[in-house]
């Protein structure tokens, strides 16, 4: 009887800290520092540089469609959103709109994020299970006994999806607000600010509420059934 090892699959599993920073960096910091060098450099009006500003972020969205070869549904979502916002910022010439479209795609994304957790179907699990799993064949095996047969595993997986679709939303209202209340170059940056600090709570909160008891559970139900970690 031998153990089973992984090594080499689970470091091409787990993405580096920088691969997973990656998207962050290209939908927030370069929108923002095209926008004020556009701005600045060139003197482009606000709407101008709002709309070339959300080039790269659109790009990103339309190239990993492409890299993957499928339609990743937040991919999709993401894009349709910034398609159909885009083209009726362009035809108001509403620089307040072109803001408040960057919360249209939260609050798409929230409320899909919400039902699908209500049909049982949780949308989050898929980006959850590299950090909980870390590329095991084991813990990947607990978690489908898990997920099957554990009412509070259930509970816990909806629970992360539910957290983050609120945080979305939330996210969403008071950047809606901001754009039709403060001047539009401080919501260009506080928008940023806003985001960055709905994702904190959000790890934070998803993860003491549903991530760590989730992972607890997986590592409990290996000790109970060490035999599947196990191969002949």
């Amino acid at each position: 009887m031998t153990k089973t090892t992984n090594t080499g699959s689970q470091s091409k599993q787990q993405p580096g800290a920088l691969a997973n920073l990656r998207p962050l960096v290209v939908d927030v910091a370069v929108p923002l520092g095209s926008y004020y060098f556009l701005k600045e450099a060139f003197g482009t009006s606000t709407f101008a540089a709002l709309a070339w500003s959300s080039v790269v972020p659109a790009a990103r969205t339309v190239w990993s469609v492409v890299r993957e070869r499928q339609v990743n549904a937040f991919a999709g979502l993401v894009l349709l959103v910034n398609v159909v916002s885009l083209g009726l910022s362009l035809v108001s010439g509403d620089p307040r709109l072109m803001l408040a479209k960057d919360s249209g795609v939260s609050s798409v994304i929230g409320i899909a994020i919400l039902v699908s957790a209500v049909l049982g179907r949780p949308m989050m699990t898929e980006g959850l299970k590299p950090f909980i799993l870390k590329g095991d064949p084991a813990r990947a095996a607990a978690f489908e006994r898990l997920r099957s047969g554990s009412a509070a595993f259930r509970r816990a997986e909806r629970m992360y999806s539910l957290v983050w679709g609120g945080i979305l939303l939330a996210e969403c209202v008071v950047r809606v607000v901001g754009a039709y209340t403060l001047p539009v170059d401080t919501m260009v940056w506080l928008g940023s600010v806003v985001l960055v600090s709905a994702i904190g709570i959000g790890i934070v909160v998803s993860g003491g509420l549903a991530a760590e008891p989730m992972a607890r559970m997986i590592t409990a139900e290996n000790r109970v059934r060490p035999e599947v970690a196990v191969a002949a």
